[in-house]
């Protein structure tokens, strides 16, 4: 009997691109843009270099990918050894049971019975996770809500892909949708010297049109596998959640003992010095500001709902504590432009206050953290690899040559093939470049040049910026994020692949049809 022929390795899938952009520095003449102080790209000042054709550079591709995406794998590992620790609490589990339990009872309704409840509990989701996309262009920061999602959707008779999509797939939507993101919408706009988020009514069109059409495709497929679960191409690597999820349903009303109470009075002591410290707060949602309390509500909320839980048993207090972190991550992120750095203090402190709760020693929060940074290597080792590929189009000098050709393939067409050309380069480069900030500089001002050669509203152009960026960074191996969630919530590169292909495809060909009347029907902004 022949051997079933396997599907390669994550890995070796990322390797295989780290080859095949080696061997384009071979044949891609090497060139480079000048640049102003700002890194933006001068007009006109391509000139071509000494090739750089890379050799040995191949093996040191892992090495410098490690140098170059340091703030993600250091995350991925402190969320590693976080979750863990709160797993071994059961606390997760006791919030999905207690929630779940909860809403069969809207079931009663006829229509909560008509629709379903887990058909609104997963729009809910998704609506709010896109519009966290939309607004403040949340991405890294999914992959701490994977491991609360998945289990979740595991609970619901779903799988890890309906668990990924509510968070990451739904951030991607809103990415793409882009109301207020300042990361690239607001970048963007200020390089095509635009005012800052202008065009709005019809990119909440976009955004709007997207989450219908996605969050559509995920329910059809939720339905899908709810029906027969053994249809999921993920249903086999989704063995691992079902186990750990009926391993769990022990006894989840553990009395909160001493330690509990300790950790309580800790928090509420950190929260209300804090509070004082900051009683006003200015939080930035878009171009909207808003002058607010935030630290003292949160305090006294903490306050109030963590007495409730400590005293109800050791796991809802415990999942007290993971809500008002993503409280508090929230708050961080709007209020006082937080990023990885602060979120991974945040959720570092998060476990260490979790093995307090559970009234375990130093020793032994030390060993769980160790054990789940562990558990999450992988995850951490191919976020490295595949900043190894940007390293090696980079050093080999063959971005810009690519940025070139582009811009020069759009002269002399009309508006209609030329905002189609944009966004097709846009959306293929992210497959290069998944940072959307990074892509803002680097093409923007390409973008900007060309459109006013020919005419172009600039508004056009930054809507096929936008809506290009968010669509294929949710299916490329070269995405640090993608395959941080993906190894998090244990679903192979090729299952996914197999699962989103199509969804992507649906997407970007709408994202077409959307940017279409940006240059065929008078639109306010445009």
């Amino acid at each position: 009997m022949a051997k079933k022929r396997q599907f390669p390795h994550t890995y070796v899938i990322v390797f295989a691109v780290i080859l095949l952009a080696a061997i384009s520095t071979w044949f891609i003449p090497a060139g480079e843009f000048a640049r102003d102080e700002n890194k933006m790209i001068v007009t006109g000042s391509y000139h071509q270099v000494d090739q750089q054709a890379q050799t040995w550079q191949l093996f040191s591709a892992f090495y410098k990918g490690f140098v170059r995406s340091p703030k993600i794998i250091v995350f991925i590992l402190i969320l590693g050894g976080a979750f863990w620790i709160l797993n071994e609490s059961k606390a997760i589990d006791a919030g999905v049971g207690s929630f779940l339990a909860k809403s069969k009872r809207l079931e009663r309704y006829m229509f909560f019975r008509k629709v379903g409840v887990n058909n609104i509990i997963i729009t809910l989701v998704m609506l709010m996770f896109s519009f966290f996309g939309a607004v403040f262009g949340m991405s890294e920061e999914t992959i701490a809500f994977v491991i609360i999602f998945v289990p979740l959707a595991i609970s619901m008779g779903y799988d890890s892909i309906v668990g990924v999509c509510m968070c990451f797939i739904a951030a991607g939507i809103g990415f793409a949708g882009c109301l207020l993101n300042p990361f690239t919408l607001g970048i963007a706009q200020e390089i095509a010297g635009l005012p800052l988020f202008s065009g709005i009514e019809y990119r909440f069109v976009i955004w709007t049109v997207v989450n219908i059409v996605g969050i559509g495709y995920v329910l059809r497929y939720a339905a899908r596998v709810k029906k027969n679960p053994t249809k999921s191409p993920v249903y086999e690597s989704d063995a691992y959640w079902r186990e750990h999820h009926s391993q769990a349903e022990g006894d989840l009303n553990q009395s909160a003992s001493r330690s509990s109470w300790i950790a309580y009075f800790m928090i509420l002591t950190t929260a209300i010095a804090y509070a004082v410290a900051i009683p006003m707060n200015t939080l930035k949602v878009g171009k909207s500001i808003f002058e607010l309390p935030m630290l003292p509500i949160v305090a006294g909320l903490f306050a109030v709902v963590g007495f409730i839980t400590v005293r109800k048993s050791m796991q809802y207090f415990i999942l007290s504590i993971l809500l008002f972190t993503i409280v508090y991550l929230m708050v961080g992120v709007m209020g006082f432009d937080w990023s990885l750095l602060e979120i991974a203090a945040l959720f570092f402190a998060m476990a260490i206050i979790t093995g307090i709760a559970m009234g375990k020693s130093p020793n032994e929060i030390t060993k769980l953290f160790v054990t789940g940074a562990k558990d999450i290597m992988s995850a951490a080792l191919v976020v490295g690899l595949a900043g190894g590929i940007i390293v090696i189009l980079e050093d080999g000098k063959v971005i810009d040559t690519l940025l070139y050709a582009i811009s020069n393939s759009m002269q002399g067409l009309n508006n209609v093939a030329t905002i189609s050309l944009m966004y097709t380069f846009q959306s293929g480069l992210n497959a290069i470049i998944t940072s959307g900030t990074a892509k803002a500089a680097l093409i923007m001002p390409i973008l900007r040049d060309v459109s006013e050669m020919i005419g172009l509203s600039k508004q056009a152009t930054v809507t096929a910026f936008h809506i290009g960026d968010g669509f294929t960074n949710l299916i490329t191996p070269t995405s640090g994020v993608l395959i941080g969630v993906l190894e998090i919530a244990r679903i192979p590169f090729n299952k996914w692949f197999k699962w989103a292909w199509p969804f992507i495809l649906l997407m970007v060909i709408l994202g077409w049809l959307l940017l279409i009347p940006t240059v065929t029907v008078p639109l306010t902004d445009f």
